[in-house]
């Protein structure tokens, strides 16, 4: 058994990626220490975050905009509202003001 053998590299499925990098973010141990209860490299564990993290950043900054332009409609509709009742008040406060 003096010969070099070459092991397969393992393959993870996307489930157990998420699980491992879900449990190390949520245990508050370090990432060597979380690797090594699960059998992998720290630096897999890192990169499967980086993947996550920049899949997730993508997928929420297309459904961010759209919901950002939803709120600033309702704001404009609001800041509409709210200068008429000021509007309103001022008048009334004119009118009552008046000897």
């Amino acid at each position: 058994m003096s010969e070099n053998v070459k092991k397969k590299p393992r393959r993870y499925d996307e489930n157990f990626k998420r699980q491992a990098v879900a449990h190390w973010r949520n245990s508050g141990h370090p990432r060597k220490q979380v690797a090594q209860e699960l059998g992998i490299n720290h630096w897999l564990l890192r990169s499967w975050d980086r993947q996550f993290r920049s899949e997730q950043a993508t997928t929420s900054s297309a459904a961010t905009k759209a919901e950002l332009e939803a709120e600033n409609r309702k704001l404009r509709e609001e800041l509409l509202r709210v200068r008429e009742q000021r509007d309103i008040l001022k008048k009334t406060l004119g009118i009552l003001s008046t000897p």
